[in-house]
């Protein structure tokens, strides 16, 4: 049976390679300040992308081909396949850790509901819930957040904090000094097998945003990467925002190299589909 519709989660992760891969070299026991400092060298190594369901091939979420992918290939991937991996990387080491699921809401109204499209996940440590999420584009967390609503918290790069949504949480992101919603979650516990779905149509139906452009996204110290199609954009922190337009596909294939650290054994496919961007 195809791994997509029935994924080997229970597959073994060489966690050597992954600590290897986000140049993590820390502790391994299960505190906040671990799983703190992975989330970050994950966030800011491993980026947001797309390039998979843009050239048409979908996203496998079982934990072979997500090692195969994110650590051995040194591609990226999309909040499944970040998520996804994290969530293996944490339980191995013995963290309490629930998958949830979020409606995004950056683009919309607060009160909106769309369809649950996003991973995230709670790590219980010390008797005390956290959120973590090392998938959501160019906001993508760079720490982690107690999961305590109305209380503004620092994190390596914005301010976050969580609200409340008819009973739901709302995250938000302090965005040059106004609150930005990104998404809505619940505390319902998802199971592995509950994204099978979401992941099949985000990364092949011809609807999905991820199958009609291409978006990447990593943070760097003191700034955020984020390109959308041909246009990429440098958020500098408590800085100005820098802006280019590639023009060529061999720009925007070093620009994929070099900002994002993703690499391609070949890069034909994307030159034939340079013109599809906009």
């Amino acid at each position: 049976m195809d791994a997509m519709a029935n994924p080997t989660f229970g597959a073994d992760l060489d966690l050597d390679a992954y600590f290897a891969r986000i140049g993590y070299s820390g502790s391994r026991t299960p505190t906040v300040a671990t799983h703190g400092a992975i989330a970050y060298a994950h966030a800011t190594t491993i980026a947001f992308e797309n390039l998979d369901p843009f050239l048409g091939i979908p996203a496998r979420l079982d934990v072979a081909s997500l090692q195969r992918k994110l650590v051995g290939s040194r591609r990226g991937g999309y909040c499944f396949e970040q998520n996804g991996l994290l969530l293996e990387v944490l339980e191995k080491l013995g963290f309490d850790v629930t998958p949830l699921a979020a409606r995004v809401l950056w683009s919309g109204e607060l009160d909106a509901v769309p369809k649950r499209s996003h991973m995230l996940l709670r790590v219980d440590v010390d008797d005390r819930p956290w959120i973590v999420d090392v998938g959501f584009g160019g906001m993508t967390l760079t720490g982690v957040l107690r999961l305590e609503r109305d209380v503004e918290q620092a994190t390596p790069h914005e301010p976050f904090r969580l609200i409340d949504i008819d009973g739901d949480y709302a995250m938000q992101a302090k965005v040059r000094g106004t609150w930005k919603t990104t998404y809505r979650f619940d505390l319902q516990r998802q199971y592995r097998v509950d994204y099978i779905a979401t992941n099949w149509y985000l990364s092949t139906s011809p609807e999905s945003g991820f199958v009609q452009g291409l978006m990447l996204a990593r943070p760097a110290a003191d700034c955020r990467f984020a390109l959308n199609g041909r246009r990429l954009a440098i958020h500098h922190l408590d800085g100005p925002t820098e802006r280019t337009e590639f023009t060529t596909a061999a720009g925007l294939i070093e620009c994929l190299e070099e900002t994002f650290l993703v690499q391609l054994p070949d890069w034909r496919p994307l030159e034939t589909a340079f013109d599809r961007l906009t």
